[in-house]
């Protein structure tokens, strides 16, 4: 039996597995199986009121598990596979498990020929957050699913290091289209493809009420184990030896050996990919605290800028 075959055997059986996406790597569960769901949040130490994202192989899958607006269908066509989940009205498949109770369900279909290819072999679709503790630093390799979740996962599976890096955008495409959670597809791609604007949520709306509406909203969140605070723009960096400093393109860094440059030549999709994988170097040099500079907010900027403010507790 091969390795995805195993994990499919072991998602049929109520098992969790690491799954790769091009976002960040998933901890996955048979999305119909509520038993299963609730290992997810228990190997997580997941709240049960934030909802979880449900992954299919293919859009062909979406009415199994929600119901499509016209709206969601254009981007779905457009957008699958790829870093969007739609938050739409959920069927009676789902269990109240993924949604928090909720009647809306968060879904997309990843752009990772594993992920696709596990799902199919399981013939379920898959609850899958990230593969890690919550509110910690999410994955983007499977020896970070091991290192955070060990024997609390049957399988891991290795796709190498995620593409994309952060987490995928959360849309909610009715009555009309706001972006609840910045991600891999961005506001300027959306507008492009509805012909009309994306309303980004603040963080008022997020906080206003749980059970949440989408995954991954809390104010505070991603976080590194050393606290993380951000840079006021333009002004100097700390001297300290003891600080690690987390710098968009590096202009103006001292040297030190626990400083981290996301894209030295200022690109946003390089940056993005490298977010959590620096977090976590700056993590185990023992730092007593992360500075932390945000980058240019447009294209996936909003979901860097996100992701560090919510590392801050000011998400």
């Amino acid at each position: 039996m091969d390795e995805l075959e195993q994990a499919a055997a072991a998602l049929r059986a109520g098992g969790l597995v690491g799954m790769p996406t091009e976002t960040v790597y998933g901890l996955a569960a048979d999305a119909l199986d509520a038993a299963a769901v609730l290992r997810v949040f228990a190997a997580k130490g997941r709240p049960t009121f934030d909802p979880l994202i449900v992954h299919l192989p293919d859009a062909g899958w979406l009415e199994r598990v929600a119901v499509p607006s016209p709206r969601a269908r254009l981007l779905a066509a457009a957008c699958w596979p790829g870093p969007l989940t739609l938050v739409l009205p959920r069927t009676a498949a789902v269990p109240d498990a993924v949604t928090a109770g909720l009647d809306t369900v968060a879904v997309r279909v990843p752009d990772h020929p594993l992920a696709r290819e596990l799902i199919r072999r399981c013939g379920r679709p898959l609850a899958a957050p990230s593969a890690n503790r919550f509110g910690c630093v999410s994955p983007t390799t499977a020896a970070h699913v091991r290192e955070q979740l060990g024997a609390a996962v049957a399988v891991v599976l290795d796709g190498g290091p995620c593409r994309i890096g952060v987490e995928s955008t959360v849309l909610r495409p009715d009555p009309l289209p706001v972006i609840l959670r910045p991600g891999g597809c961005t506001r300027e791609r959306l507008e492009e493809l509805l012909g009309e604007p994306v309303a980004l949520a603040g963080r008022e709306d997020r906080a206003a009420a749980l059970a949440l509406p989408a995954p991954g909203m809390l104010a505070s969140h991603y976080a590194p184990a050393a606290p993380l605070t951000l840079r006021e723009p333009g002004a100097p960096w700390p001297a300290d030896p003891a600080l690690g400093l987390l710098a968009f393109t590096g202009a103006g860094l001292p040297a030190g050996p626990r400083h981290e440059v996301l894209s030295a030549r200022g690109d946003l999709a390089e940056a993005a990919a490298a977010l959590f994988a620096a977090l976590r170097r700056l993590d185990a040099a023992g730092v007593r605290a992360i500075i932390a500079e945000e980058v240019p907010a447009h294209g996936l900027g909003l979901a860097i800028n996100d992701r560090l403010r919510r590392a801050a507790g000011k998400g």
